[in-house]
């Protein structure tokens, strides 16, 4: 195992001596600075050659040369160079000759580079607005908990004096559908009269309008009408709230926009699954709100970000893994894909039409209505009024709920309880997932188009839900048997090249049975595999290939027709291309998507461990502490669980206002269990240590102790979000966070090596990952956001980066490995770069190294909605 960290990078003192390019041989300076450079940041003695291959010749990886791009942009007088740029131009000369135009005429001292679109100032912070913040939000919580646990308790025990099963069935079904259709239409009440009409406005956070800002996204979000995404009843919420959505819209997106009013939505259009439209976001400490507006028939595709001020026109398609920044527009008719969106070719709108009128979709929604109403509601009331007033008490007499806290069989029958309902959940929801779905799927023919809101539409609905049940994706991934477990649930996996690392944890799919995945494949987590195509009125399923001996990186979506075959590199948050050659025995990066090398020399010195007798003796090392790890994770669940049955069943017999109280008390209580319980647990399995920077194989046991703290659930930390509680979690969990920091769902990786400073913005599903795998190579660093930084919605932070005091990096960004982003920068892109380097032309791609995007594409210029400067992208080359 190698110790390797960010930090230890050369040092600058010596680089003012670099002599500048001066005018007339820009190129030829450019070739000696850059050369120069690079020697220090490899440390070798003699110059670098001119026509070295960074990569294949001079032995660097996208690391190091990350660290060479933050060397360059801190001379004032040489062009910015990115991570696209070396790719595209692998050699000194290339690189050299590609940039010379750039370099600025007023070339001088060296100096920290300021980034040519800077961005607003942070509103001071005020930790008095802090704390009173979060005092109110914990008091709503609490008086939200008792109206609910009030009118609980009141219905249920209406239901419980019922005479005889008939009566009791009826009675569940009046107050199921009561407290329904009472919790659905609060959110909206509270929004109206909180808030009224949303308009584009902008105010601080952890202020008054902005905690009732934080009400109204909670209760709106927290609806339980969004169990039926991708029902037209969705759609009949979102009007409600005072969205603008036309006739015939699909929507599949569990991503509920929260400024409803400034959402406008054209008739026909289709939103597919994990698409943002939030119409929201937080920057440098306010939260500004923003039209979103789309055209009639509009497609927009899966792992789509849409920025506030953001629009299609009619007939305009945003293509899968692409970004919509704040101030872009999609002309009618156009298509664009690509992160920030740029024009395209490609149709996304790949299934023909069928007949879907209105009449079919109110049956669909009265039907979906009804099953809910009738049999999922009152059967949740009756079985809770089972285990919780009806359970007998073993080797006693009463009912367990009826028993004295200080007995021991209270203990002992709420222990037996718990175990037989785990245990129960766990054997029976096996079963049922590897067999159910294997006989509904059936009706469905692949490639056949088939009408929305039908008896098919239903099948392929409740084969997803099922299949992609996340605990047991989360029980069997980054171990040997998630390969027999996802073979259970139809996918077709060849003849498995067994690894011990296969598949991550954070999988999903739209029909295992069309899921195949090539021998000798590796998966990181977070990968999509999309199964179905969708239009305004049709859908249809079709299998999805992923060629042999590929590596994934994390959070991939790949569709199906995805032009890449065996031996690929993708990277992480990668468009998969859908046009072009099938690639093969290449990386791909960025959105849209360009060639890179397949493998370094620093992702490969532990291959000899990957073959022979010593990946077996290794293999079945890893096996069985992954077994033990299974073991450990399903025995900490089953401890949670029966902590709240003993905190369920102790206050569950109150009468009147004071039962109300304590029903109340156990949802927060739940809640503070729940969080205190997995943090101490996490901290615990890391003997209460911090991690440290490493490189080492996945077969070394370190990388299985890595593992295991990623079954450590922390999903919880969701409830938290958007207020002071979730930077305490965060200490408890070991982040170097500072003070009055603003998380609205943000999720760090690696805890203790993440550094956080004051009043620091980071928006939902934004993300700062301090590790990465790829083949059978984990490296894992420390990434640090200075004080007053953003990450947009979606935002991804890898390892080894640093972001300065100021610094932003825009909705659904990817800032890779080793990045050093100066103060005050905006910065935007997959991958990355600063927002002034779009207004350039790149220039032709070197011989030796192919980084084109696979669509050419022309983009008009932009206004930045970061600050009053107009940004015109970067076009292809």
């Amino acid at each position: 195992m190698v110790n390797e960290s960010a930090d230890d990078r050369p040092n600058d003192s010596t680089e003012a001596a670099i002599s500048p390019p001066r005018g007339g041989e820009s190129e030829a300076g450019l070739e000696r600075a850059f050369a120069e450079l690079l020697a220090k940041v490899l440390t070798r003695a003699e110059p670098v050659p001119v026509d070295g291959h960074f990569f294949a010749d001079l032995g660097a990886d996208s690391l190091v040369m990350a660290h060479f791009c933050a060397r360059v942009r801190k001379r004032a007088d040489l062009p910015s160079v990115s991570m696209k740029d070396i790719y595209a131009h692998p050699t000194v000369r290339g690189l050299a000759t590609a940039l010379a135009d750039a370099v600025p005429a007023d070339a001088g001292a060296p100096a920290d580079r300021a980034s040519s679109v800077s961005t607003e100032a942070p509103l001071p912070g005020s930790t008095v607005r802090y704390v009173l913040c979060g005092i109110a939000q914990l008091l709503f919580f609490f008086g939200y908990s008792y109206l609910i646990a009030f009118t609980f308790t009141g219905g249920y025990g209406w239901v419980a004096d019922g005479t005889g099963p008939g009566d009791i069935y009826v009675r569940a079904v009046l107050f199921g559908g009561a407290e329904f259709f009472g919790l659905c239409a609060f959110p909206i009440v509270v929004k109206w009269v909180l808030v009224g009409r949303w308009t584009p406005r902008e105010f601080p956070v952890w202020g008054v309008g902005y905690l009732r800002f934080w009400i109204v996204k909670v209760l709106v979000q927290a609806n339980p009408v969004v169990v039926f995404v991708g029902s037209p009843i969705y759609l009949f919420y979102l009007r409600a709230l005072g969205a603008k959505v036309g006739k015939h819209v699909t929507v599949l997106s569990r991503h509920v926009p929260v400024c409803t009013d400034l959402l406008s939505v054209g008739a026909g259009s289709v939103l597919r699954k994990d698409s943002f439209f939030l119409c929201y976001r937080a920057y440098a400490g306010r939260i500004q709100t923003g039209r979103v507006t789309l055209g009639r028939n509009v497609f927009v595709g899966e792992r789509t970000v849409l920025d506030i001020n953001s629009s299609i026109g009619d007939g305009g398609q945003l293509g899968h893994t692409s970004t919509l920044q704040s101030g872009d527009a999609v002309p009618a008719g156009q298509r664009w894909h690509g992160s920030p969106g740029q024009p395209t070719e490609l149709d996304y709108l790949r299934v023909a039409p069928a007949r879907c009128g209105t009449a079919r979709r109110a049956a669909f929604g009265l039907a979906d209505l009804a099953r809910t109403l009738l049999v999922v509601l009152p059967l949740s009331v009756l079985v809770f009024a089972v285990l919780w007033s009806r359970v007998p008490v073993l080797a006693g007499t009463g009912f367990l709920a009826e028993q004295p806290l200080t007995s021991a069989a209270f203990y002992v029958n709420a222990l037996l309880l718990s175990a037989v309902l785990f245990v129960g959940f766990v054997v029976v929801g096996l079963v049922v997932l590897v067999s159910l779905p294997r006989v509904m799927h059936r009706v469905i023919e692949p490639g056949a188009v088939y009408p929305l809101y039908g008896f098919r539409y239903t099948v392929h609905r409740s084969v997803a839900r099922m299949t992609n049940l996340k605990f047991f994706i989360w029980l069997f991934g980054d171990s040997s048997y998630i390969v027999h477990y996802l073979r259970s649930l139809g996918y077709d996996l060849s003849l498995v090249e067994q690894t011990g690392s296969n598949f991550g944890s954070g999988l999903q799919h739209e029909s295992p049975f069309l899921s195949f995945v090539g021998s000798g494949t590796m998966v990181a987590d977070g990968l999509s595999i999309m199964n179905a195509e969708f239009s305004g009125t049709s859908f249809s399923v079709v299998p999805t290939t992923i060629g042999k001996h590929n590596f994934l990186g994390n959070h991939i979506a790949y569709p199906p027709g995805g032009r890449t075959g065996d031996n690929c590199l993708l990277a992480t948050k990668v468009m998969v291309p859908l046009d072009g050659e099938i690639r093969e025995g290449v990386g791909l990066l960025g959105s849209p998507p360009f060639e890179i090398p397949r493998t370094v020399e620093r992702d490969s010195r532990f291959d000899h461990l990957r073959s022979g007798d010593e990946l077996r003796n290794r293999l079945a090392a890893k096996n069985r502490y992954n077994l033990r790890t299974m073991g450990l994770a399903l025995l900490a669940r089953w401890v949670h669980f029966f902590g709240l049955v003993l905190l369920g069943l102790a206050t569950v017999n109150g009468e009147g206002w004071f039962g109300s109280l304590l029903d109340a008390g156990f949802l927060v209580g739940a809640v503070v269990l729940t969080a205190l319980y997995y943090g101490v647990m996490e901290r615990f399995l890391m003997r209460f240590r911090a991690l440290e920077p490493q490189v080492c194989s996945i077969y070394d046991p370190y990388f299985w102790h890595h593992e295991r703290l990623w079954k450590v659930p922390d999903t919880h930390l969701n409830a938290f979000n958007g207020t002071p509680f979730k930077a305490v979690l965060w200490r408890l969990l070991g982040v170097r966070i500072g003070r009055r920091v603003f998380d609205d769902g943000c999720y760090f990786t690696e805890r203790t090596l993440t550094a956080v400073g004051d009043d620091c913005t980071l928006n939902a599903s934004s993300r700062i990952q301090c590790h990465s795998q790829e083949d059978g190579t984990f490296k894992s660093d420390r990434s640090t956001l200075g004080a007053g930084c953003t990450l947009g919605v979606g935002a991804l932070v890898h390892y080894g980066v640093t972001m300065g005091d100021g610094a932003v990096l825009a909705a659904d960004s990817f800032l890779m490995k080793g990045e050093d982003v100066p103060p005050r920068a905006l910065w935007l892109g997959n991958p990355a770069a600063d927002a002034g380097s779009h207004r350039r032309q790149p220039p032709a791609t070197d011989t030796g190294a192919e980084s084109t995007p696979l669509a050419d594409r022309q983009t008009p210029p932009r206004r930045s909605a970061h600050q009053g400067t107009t940004v015109a992208r970067r076009t292809s080359g």
